[in-house]
């Protein structure tokens, strides 16, 4: 993966990473499957909740019946935590289509939205933590520009929020110049989980 090796990043414990993620963690899992993505995705969601944050999940529909599935036999009951805004699941298209003009993300509208979302779960002073795959279908679509812009996006508004962010995308649709199109994701994180079938996953932080 793009930088890796190079010295900049370091390979710290899983269970240490999870114990350290922070409001200014910009986190990104390139993967290869699903499973593995939505182990990931399980576990970044179930802290959260168990930490007392509100979590907002932004994905496909196949993915939210899915991790939905996974916290219910978890013994989560989505349902109360819906209601008091500290598990918001969201369709990544339809909210896509909320700020996207003529194939790129208006910054306006952009800010718009996800301001009104911070807004309805910070109040009651909830750390927040969001999944985010909308940058994961605008790539796919081929509007990678568009898909680092979005990230930039995401980057400025944690900025200026206590916001920790999760971005995972299927390893499957980085096939023409591969490194370094994935040169340009890995640089809009701090942080990036392996997304290979590996018996321990991998976590890369960035030292500089």
């Amino acid at each position: 993966m793009a930088n890796i090796n190079s010295g900049t990043w370091e390979d710290p414990n899983l269970q240490v990473f999870w114990g350290e993620i922070a409001p200014c963690d910009h986190i990104l899992q390139i993967y290869e499957n699903d499973q593995l993505f939505l182990d990931s995705l399980e576990g970044f969601i179930s802290a959260g909740i168990v930490a007392g944050d509100a979590v907002i999940v932004i994905a496909t529909d196949e993915h939210l019946v899915e991790i939905e599935k996974r916290l219910d036999s978890r013994g989560f009951d989505t349902d109360p935590l819906s209601s008091k805004d500290q598990y918001i699941a969201l369709d990544a298209q339809e909210m896509l289509s909320r700020f996207m003009v003529d194939n790129w993300p208006d910054e306006k509208l952009f800010m718009e939205t996800i301001g009104s979302l911070l807004k309805r779960v910070q109040r009651k002073n909830r750390k927040v933590r969001a999944f985010g795959e909308m940058v994961a279908l605008l790539w796919q679509q081929g509007l990678n520009e568009a898909t680092v812009q979005l990230e930039s996006l995401w980057n400025k508004v944690q900025a200026k929020n206590e916001l920790t962010l999760f971005c995972a995308y299927p390893k499957i649709d980085f096939t023409e110049d591969m490194h370094t199109s994935m040169e340009k994701i890995c640089c809009a994180h701090n942080k990036i989980m392996d997304g290979s079938p590996k018996p321990s996953t991998e976590i890369y932080y960035k030292t500089a």
